[in-house]
């Protein structure tokens, strides 16, 4: 089983995260964001990755560092579970439609943290969750985690819609990347024989 637990304690949030990348999507997310709950969710369910995320933050402050230090604990969780990234896919690429959106993901688990993140936005906020840390999660997420990560939004009207297809491409591309292949189930996916 590729598992791995994660606990986070700083002065500003106490984070606690379990991830099955071999799962089937089964969640318990609360962040004290709901919108922000409601995306890990999408992550989880899309991704096959059974996620337990408990986050307790100083929202009082601001929501940066709620999302931030989750996003890396996350991050930091799918990276400790692929241990060796023995037998991976490494890659994943997908379109991600959500009604009138449509978003591309492209990720390669090279150990090189990368993000390009291109998506507008034409309102502060989504239910209770900043727009401006949308990007910040997934930057928090690729550098814990170890990840080349390109998100581009092609088009689309519904902010929520944006942000959901976002989430839900990084979810089916890293499902693809994290499976194991099978015809190289023993090999690191490297000329170089580590990532």
């Amino acid at each position: 089983m590729r598992t791995a637990d994660i606990h986070r304690n700083t002065a500003e949030t106490q984070i606690d995260v379990t991830v099955n990348l071999d799962g089937t999507g089964i969640y318990t997310v609360s962040t004290g964001i709901g919108f922000l709950d409601h995306m890990i969710e999408q992550l989880s369910r899309h991704s096959l990755i059974d996620m337990d995320v408990k986050t307790v933050g100083d929202l009082h402050v601001d929501q940066h560092h709620t999302t931030e230090d989750t996003a890396i604990a996350i991050g930091e969780a799918v990276a400790k579970a692929l241990g060796d990234k023995r037998g991976i896919s490494r890659y994943g690429s997908v379109y991600s439609p959500m009604d009138e959106t449509l978003t591309r993901v492209s990720l390669d688990i090279s150990g090189r943290p990368w993000l390009v993140f291109k998506a507008p936005f034409t309102v502060q906020r989504i239910g209770e969750w900043d727009t401006e840390m949308v990007e910040h999660f997934f930057h928090s997420f690729a550098q814990a985690a170890g990840i080349t990560l390109h998100i581009e939004n092609l088009y689309g009207s519904n902010n929520h819609h944006i942000v959901e297809s976002c989430f839900k491409g990084l979810a089916r591309a890293l499902r693809q990347a994290v499976e194991i292949d099978p015809r190289k189930a023993d090999a690191i996916p490297s000329t170089k024989g580590m990532l």
